[in-house]
């Protein structure tokens, strides 16, 4: 599905249908608050939970990249914890990505492996249990911020920038899971994805409400070697706000013919991939989509769909290296 647009208006005009739908807003939170009461398992190694408070992408995926990065970089063995989102496996299970599809495991944490050892599960304890079996000094357990199944030793929330908490409401009058200060409360770092202008925006909307330390960062294109420039392009995607992949191809120098928005984690039929290629062949243009989707991508149609890769670039680690010293890590 796709996040209706009344939940991104500012949050002193809220419209009318945000506050009509404000109690049942109510009832989502008063069940996230329940459900977190619940007791929860404490791993014997460091857990660093990557989550946000709204529905749908902040940028959790590449911030879990760069942090398996910066923590490699120290010296530790990371491991990934997922309930692996679309995927029909159970687990708990690794990831492999010459064996396994995104449809069996999701398509975040077959991009993941990429980085680290990938550990999906619906229960998440046991997913963490299954990563300590098998030698992990950390773990990053990807979206479990409104999950009591483990105890978080750091917890970090991202946020869109751009939307920042939307118009401050909780699911379904607005795209929060639970009300700002009641999250936030519980957070050790807040991440902020976005360009200067969006940053600028958000820490006006929002700053006075973040009481934790904040870190700035944006998602950077990795070039590669391709040009962008004039290349012509019909792009699609099935992400959370997919006009951001297409003003990052326009930013790149690519004409872009059309974009076609999907819902988030829509699955790419054969149908739906024809339909694009026959629409890019007569409009002269290559196909092109995010590094998730792709993830999604058929076998066959994976040298057929370039794409574009971006990396989550921080202004300055020093709250969050601050933080990994207290955990010795």
């Amino acid at each position: 599905m796709r996040a209706p647009g009344f939940w991104f208006r500012p949050p002193d005009r809220p419209g009318f249908l945000p506050r009509l739908l404000a109690p049942l807003g109510w009832i989502y939170a008063a069940g996230t608050a329940r459900r977190l009461r619940r007791p929860s398992y404490a791993p014997s190694v460091p857990v660093i939970c990557v989550g946000n408070l709204t529905a749908g992408g902040a940028g959790k995926t590449p911030t879990v990249i760069a942090l398996v990065e910066r923590l490699s970089a120290r010296g530790h063995a990371v491991q990934i914890v997922s309930r692996g989102y679309g995927g029909t496996l159970a687990g708990p299970v690794r990831v492999d990505e010459a064996r396994h599809t995104a449809a069996e495991v999701g398509d975040e944490p077959l991009l993941l492996s990429a980085f680290a050892p990938v550990w999906v599960a619906k229960d998440r304890a046991a997913g963490t249990r299954a990563a300590e079996a098998a030698g992990a000094r950390v773990i990053l357990l990807d979206d479990g911020f409104q999950s009591p199944a483990v105890k978080p030793s750091l917890s970090l929330v991202v946020v869109d920038a751009a939307r920042g908490f939307g118009n401050g409401r909780c699911i379904p009058a607005g795209p929060l899971r639970e009300p700002v200060a009641t999250g936030l409360a519980r957070a050790d770092l807040v991440l902020s994805i976005g360009g200067d202008e969006a940053q600028t925006r958000f820490q006006k909307a929002w700053g006075a409400a973040i009481p934790t330390p904040r870190l700035r960062g944006a998602l950077v294109p990795l070039r590669m070697g391709m040009d962008w420039k004039g290349e012509r392009v019909l792009a699609f995607a099935g992400i959370a706000d997919p006009s951001r992949f297409f003003a990052s191809l326009r930013a790149e120098g690519a004409e872009l013919v059309r974009g076609e928005a999907l819902g988030d984690h829509e699955a790419l039929s054969e149908t739906l991939l024809r339909r694009l290629q026959a629409e890019a062949n007569a409009a002269g243009a290559q196909l092109v989509t995010t590094e998730k989707d792709a993830a999604r991508l058929p076998p066959a149609w994976r040298s057929r769909v370039l794409t574009l890769v971006v990396r989550l670039q921080i202004e300055d680690w020093s709250p969050m290296d601050a933080a990994l010293d207290r955990l010795g890590l």
